[in-house]
């Protein structure tokens, strides 16, 4: 696991000396080794982690044995030893990066196919002088880009781009909006103009004639038409369907396991998080390391569940209690971690969870994607709801009585009610479930609204049910933009490598051509995964209502971390940046002071984000 950086151009456009401050902004992604390559038209810049061969010879940027190319990668490709069959070259290491390297060095673009993991990597053809950047299918490991129609350059994280005095801040006011719909920004954009986020299972090609851009994996080319899926549901009924999952998790775990450095993994005691862990717990020669975090206020607090799995799995257990001191010293620095406005305030218990498991691994399993794969969100359910020709036909009737009522669940079903249109359905209901501005409050209080087209699904091999569409969404944006992006920077920060087994993309790939039925069954989310996890752990630990990893970001905001309103959203900073309309943000805010809860994500969105503009453009 390390941080890349480099830059691409014929035009002399960066200088050589500019690689070392932009992967000295990656330190922390990795602390223990950096190398550089530069021939006057590609830049390449690494720092290491070290993972796979503690040695020196592992570094980066390595040269493949031919001479012709040279890699910086960030990640892991677990199923390295069984590429090496595939090579004819005696190897100098016994780490992932080489057989890579060679493996681009005999197919080139190809060998992408062959990889299984997690992975940003750059090769640089230093006889045809073109480089070549992948990003693993999912989106696990970020790349970020600059590109201007002639100079190019990539980086981990933005703050080493913005090393780049050549490049300008410049912000993307689709983006804000975005951001304030969703609380991320979402791919391609990023918060600025000509910086972009480089999609999921996609290439890119620099050449002297331009940057060439291709998907080598796309999540909607792998479902299924309806005659093939009627027949794997004949097939593979609830028994077939439960082995054949549980031997793709097996699997997967066991990928993951490899290592040449302690390792744990993340239990919060949920079914996801258990599940990684039960396995890991079965595959592990040594007794397992798990590590979770609690809360003081009680209804908050996971720690005891994670306790119990923990107990009856026999691992070496660790929790951290988070107070709101510890949340008061974070939020300073969030916007330091995740370099673009972020409103996932999850990032807190996640950043301290890293921290935590640092002080005795260095490679941590996490249990995200159970969600997306397997209808773990209230949101599928509204999905549902909301399709029914009833609703459709009443929609706006309902919202008006929901809206008489004063409780936040009624106040929340109001707004799930009221979506602007059916193009706008999939965006709203996942920016209503979890509370942001809808696209009609945006046209209301940005002072130039500047939308982006709705989101549309694309066309598919066959029709997906209300639920399916809700998930495509997230597996396509949530997933990648909010959640992995969130793990990916608060582990990275301590230097802690975080897998995620249940992305495995051959689980994904199992997953959405699985039935409805083995997802949802008889009112019972993530059936067929609950299924799994009981070989291993009994029912009655997991007898209740699922929480998620959240804080409790109401009362704070209500009471200790209420100075955060009145530092970020009085009247002069909103005037000052002039993104939203000062009045109508003083009346939500009034609101919520007065004890309306309702409008918490709305208000945390609007400080993350003046928060960031005082950072970035004070």
């Amino acid at each position: 696991m390390c941080g890349i950086n480099g830059f691409y151009s014929h035009k002399f456009f960066f200088k050589e000396q500019q690689l070392v401050p932009m992967a000295d902004a990656l330190q922390h992604r990795g602390p223990e080794a950096s190398g550089y390559f530069w021939d006057g038209i590609c830049g390449l810049g690494h720092r290491r982690l070290k993972i796979l061969d503690l040695s020196t010879h592992a570094n980066q940027p390595m040269h493949s044995q031919d001479g012709r190319f040279v890699i910086a990668f960030n990640g892991e490709v677990y199923n390295y030893r069984e590429l090496t069959k595939q090579l004819e070259v005696a190897l100098g290491t016994s780490s992932d990066t080489e057989v890579i390297l060679e493996l681009f060095a005999k197919e080139r673009q190809k060998f992408v196919y062959h990889l299984n993991g997690m992975f940003a990597i750059a090769v640089y053809d230093k006889q045809a002088h073109e480089l070549f950047l992948f990003r693993d299918r999912i989106g696990i490991k970020p790349i970020y880009y600059y590109w201007d129609g002639e100079n190019f350059a990539f980086a981990s994280e933005l703050k080493s781009l913005l090393t780049l005095s050549q490049i300008q801040k410049e912000l993307n006011p689709e983006a804000v909006a975005d951001f304030l719909h969703l609380g991320y920004v979402p791919h391609p954009k990023s918060i600025y103009k000509n910086i972009y986020k480089m999609p999921a299972g996609a290439w890119i090609r620099l050449s002297a004639a331009g940057l060439q851009q291709e998907k080598y994996w796309d999540l909607s080319e792998k479902i299924y038409d309806q005659a093939t899926q009627n027949k794997l549901t004949l097939l593979n009924q609830e028994e077939d369907a439960k082995k054949q999952l549980k031997k793709l998790l097996q699997s997967s775990i066991e990928y993951r396991l490899i290592s040449d450095v302690p390792l744990g993994v993340f239990l919060s005691g949920g079914i996801d998080s258990s599940l990684v862990s039960a396995l890991a717990s079965e595959a592990s020669a040594q007794p397992l390391r798990t590590f979770s975090i609690g809360f003081e206020e009680a209804r908050f607090n996971e720690a005891e569940y994670a306790k119990q799995v923990a107990a009856h799995l026999g691992t070496q257990h660790q929790e951290f209690t988070v107070s709101i001191q510890e949340a008061k010293k974070l939020i300073p620095q969030l916007g330091g971690m995740y370099d673009e406005p972020f409103a996932d305030s999850s990032a807190i218990p996640t950043y301290l969870v890293s921290k935590l498991a640092k002080q005795s691994v260095t490679v941590a399993l996490g249990g995200d994607g159970g969600d997306e794969l397997f209808f773990g969100y209230g949101m599928y359910q509204w999905a549902k709801r909301l399709s029914k020709p009833s609703a459709r036909a009443f929609r706006k009737p309902i919202a008006g009585a929901l809206g008489l009522m004063k409780a936040d669940r009624y106040q929340k079903a109001k707004h799930l009610f009221a979506y602007p249109s059916e193009p706008e359905l999939l965006s709203h209901i996942f920016s209503q479930e979890q509370q942001f501005f809808g696209r009609k409050e945006l046209r209301m209080i940005l002072q130039n609204p500047a939308l982006s087209a709705a989101y549309q699904t694309p066309t598919l091999k066959r029709n997906l049910s209300p639920m399916e569409k809700q998930a495509f969404f997230d597996l396509n944006y949530y997933l990648p933009d909010d959640l992995l992006t969130k793990v990916d920077r608060a582990s990275m920060q301590h230097a802690l490598e975080l897998r995620v087994p249940l992305l495995d993309h051959r689980i994904i790939e199992f997953a959405i051509n699985l039935h409805p039925n083995l997802k949802l069954k008889n009112g019972e989310s993530k059936y067929l995964l609950k299924q799994v996890l009981y070989d291993y752990a009994p029912k009655s630990l997991f007898d209740r209502p699922k929480q998620g990893f959240s804080i409790p970001l109401v009362d704070w905001l209500q009471n200790d971390l209420s100075f955060l309103v009145d530092e970020f959203l009085n009247p002069q900073i909103i005037e000052h940046y002039g993104i939203v309309k000062s009045k109508p943000v003083q009346e939500m805010i009034k609101k919520f002071k007065k004890g309306n809860s309702f409008y918490y994500q709305r208000v945390w969105s609007l400080i993350v984000l003046h928060q960031f503009l005082k950072k970035q453009f004070s």
